[in-house]
């Protein structure tokens, strides 16, 4: 239940920002808004679950945190459903909130669906965004591990979800632009599901070549490698660490 109020308030922060800016036109705020809203809404995320579930809040740390032993793999497909759920219970409170709006910016449901999904940009190839999207979850999986090795220069477990909320916001800010940044395969699919049963058509899966599938797959895994070159290459070194198996994720 921890994972599931956490994911809920991460992906309404977020959803809502991107619905405000987008059904005002950008007079309610800018892309700026959108990544800096995301990274608080990191932050409350894990804030509120970090020490209950891990505050994980996304399938790409938690199949990351697995691979590298500090989750059992039986835990995983519940961690999933629950992050799949809690997104698409956010899309639909969201759906709610803005629905008059989105009735008159976007009656026939053809140009709104990038407030709940991502979306690549025009001219940019799905080959381009896969890749974007691998780098960008590799590079949150390597700040997530760092942020909480004890073995490392640890900041205090207090400062881990604001400089989680942090990295967040400058992922999006450097990456962003090419696919929307998803990082996040609950974060997509459940809004994408949501849009799906709400009448936007079976085009929120079909637009862009079937775009849909990349937000899914190439965070997790460019997530697990993320993972895997951490340990390879800075947690495994530390002289003061054991090598046995990692403790629980938990921050």
């Amino acid at each position: 239940m921890a994972e599931f109020f956490a994911t809920f308030i991460m992906v309404s922060f977020g959803l809502g920002a991107t619905a405000q800016i987008t059904l005002s036109s950008g007079t309610a705020g800018t892309f700026i808004i959108v990544a800096l809203t995301w990274g608080i809404a990191y932050f409350l995320g894990i804030t509120v679950a970090g020490g209950v579930s891990g505050g994980h809040l996304n399938p790409t740390v938690t199949v990351a945190v697995a691979a590298l032993g500090m989750l059992p793999w039986k835990k995983v497909p519940f961690y999933l459903l629950v992050q799949l759920l809690a997104s698409y219970i956010a899309a639909l409170v969201v759906y709610i909130l803005y629905r008059p709006m989105l009735n008159i910016v976007d009656p026939e449901r053809t140009s709104t669906n990038a407030i709940f999904a991502t979306y690549p940009l025009a001219n940019v190839g799905n080959f381009t965004c896969f890749l974007t999207e691998f780098f960008a979850a590799a590079v949150l999986v390597v700040g997530f591990l760092a942020l909480q090795d004890q073995h490392n220069r640890p900041i205090g477990r207090q400062a881990v979800p604001a400089a989680i909320g942090v990295l967040v916001s400058a992922i999006a800010m450097a990456f962003g632009m090419n696919t929307g940044l998803a990082i996040n395969a609950a974060r997509d699919l459940g809004p994408r599901l949501l849009m799906w049963t709400v009448g936007f058509g079976s085009r929120v899966f079909s637009l862009n070549h079937y775009y849909f599938w990349i937000p899914l797959v190439a965070p997790i895994l460019g997530g697990a490698v993320g993972g895997i070159a951490y340990e390879g290459m800075v947690g495994y070194h530390h002289p003061t660490r054991s090598h046995g198996p990692y403790p629980e994720f938990r921050y």
